[in-house]
């Protein structure tokens, strides 16, 4: 790691503590939920017991529903069927339609309407989130392997949606002015309702569902200067998917996760190991900006990356490599470099 990076993140640390304690106060004194606006613009009540995906239709995407018959195509079915059920995934974060119809389409499609999961051609599973945040060092094992101290507050960067991917996709590394190309798998938070100086004790109720992400990164621009931005957006280095697990079917905090480059295992962990869990991250952002529906939080990757290995094992990600991120419970997403 180079000495301005380092001595950035030491800076960051000297403020942590004071920055949690004033995050803390300030959630006992607002005391109450930010809720989201009413009137149906978002959901009340956020579906419960559901995989979504998104699917590619012709120049644009359409929701997906996995069912033990396949991938309900539901725009192909609500076009026939009329259960007025939302027909997007952005549809679904803004409340539009009757969720209930979902439902209704699962039970009344034919054969016709359902895909085979190793026939689909997805789409991010969240198609066009306003923010996509990303947590830096946010695993204990990673920050020591990288030689960094533990953070005392989340290290908050950015990701744009021209990184968005899916799963299935590639990325067209060849293109880019970078040569030192690492892998991060992700546990990726989706928002359900808008939130803002949210408590702790609530946030989870905020919480949409979760997805499988990988925070594909360029070191060598990463570490330009103390900002990472630069390493972080490059297009398509967000993949995402296949699945979107609703949060009632999932414990964020106790998942297995793990990243396979042509097969071979190289990060093996649980989030159990983040230094701030899923409902301390939701609350910390939600002082700092306001999430809305659909809103994407990458939350942190943990040891076994590139980037973490003595120098001279350090083999960086080339052309034709296919990587394979998996999470307990929410999927496995796969892409390929070119």
């Amino acid at each position: 790691m180079d000495k301005t990076r380092r001595t950035f993140l030491k800076s960051a640390g000297l403020a942590g503590g004071a920055a949690l304690a004033a995050v803390s106060l300030d959630a006992q004194r607002s005391g109450t939920l930010a809720q989201g606006s009413a009137g149906g613009s978002e959901p009340q009540d956020l579906p419960k017991g559901m995989t979504f995906c998104s699917l590619q239709r012709g120049a644009g995407t359409g929701l997906g529903l996995r069912t033990e018959r396949g991938i309900l195509d539901v725009a192909a079915a609500e076009e026939a069927l009329k259960e007025k059920a939302p027909t997007s995934i952005s549809a679904v974060f803004a409340g539009a339609g009757d969720i209930g119809g979902l439902k209704r389409l699962a039970a009344r499609a034919s054969a016709a309407h359902f895909l085979a999961e190793d026939k689909a051609a997805f789409a991010p599973c969240v198609t066009s989130p306003e923010k996509i945040v990303c947590i830096g060092l946010n695993y204990r094992k990673h920050a020591a392997e990288t030689g960094q101290p533990v953070p005392t507050q989340p290290i908050l960067f950015n990701k744009y949606n021209t990184a968005l991917n899916a799963c299935g996709g590639v990325i067209a590394v060849s293109k880019e002015k970078a040569e030192k190309f690492d892998y991060e798998a992700e546990l990726v938070i989706v928002i359900g309702r808008t939130a803002r100086n949210v408590p702790e004790a609530e946030a989870l109720n905020y919480i949409f569902g979760y997805c499988t992400g990988n925070d594909f990164t360029a070191r060598d621009l990463q570490s330009r200067s103390s900002q990472w931005m630069l390493g972080k957006t490059l297009d398509g280095s967000g993949p995402i998917g296949p699945w979107l697990v609703t949060a009632d079917q999932v414990n964020g905090d106790n998942l297995k996760i793990e990243c396979r480059v042509n097969g071979e295992l190289r990060q093996s962990s649980n989030t159990s190991d983040m230094v701030f869990n899923c409902k301390q991250l939701v609350s910390y952002i939600s002082h700092h900006m306001t999430l809305k529906p659909g809103d994407i939080i990458f939350t942190g990757t943990p040891e076994g990356v590139i980037s973490g290995y003595p120098k001279d094992k350090q083999v960086w990600l080339k052309p034709g490599d296919t990587l394979s991120t998996s999470i307990e419970k929410l999927g496995e997403l796969t892409f390929t470099l070119t």
